[in-house]
């Protein structure tokens, strides 16, 4: 097993470990469909697509979401 010479400084420790938790932007496409920014390898949020076939119905998941929120106004009866 590889045992170090010399005791390694906090420092030189702390800059070496930093480049692992540096976070890097998520990567975004255009949308083949709309043109809308989207992750890749997932359906586009905006019209529902995923490599040019539909896959979610966004117009039916929308409605329910304002229902849900009128009803917990106390708007919904």
């Amino acid at each position: 097993m590889a045992v170090p010479k010399k005791k390694l400084s906090k420092s030189r420790r702390d800059m070496r470990r930093a480049n692992h938790d540096r976070m890097d932007h998520p990567t975004v496409s255009a949308c083949r469909q709309c043109g809308a920014p989207a992750r890749p390898h997932t359906a586009c949020p905006e019209c529902g697509t995923y490599r040019g076939r539909q896959v979610i119905d966004v117009e039916a998941e929308e409605e329910p979401k304002a229902e849900d929120k009128d009803k917990a106004k106390g708007k919904g009866k």
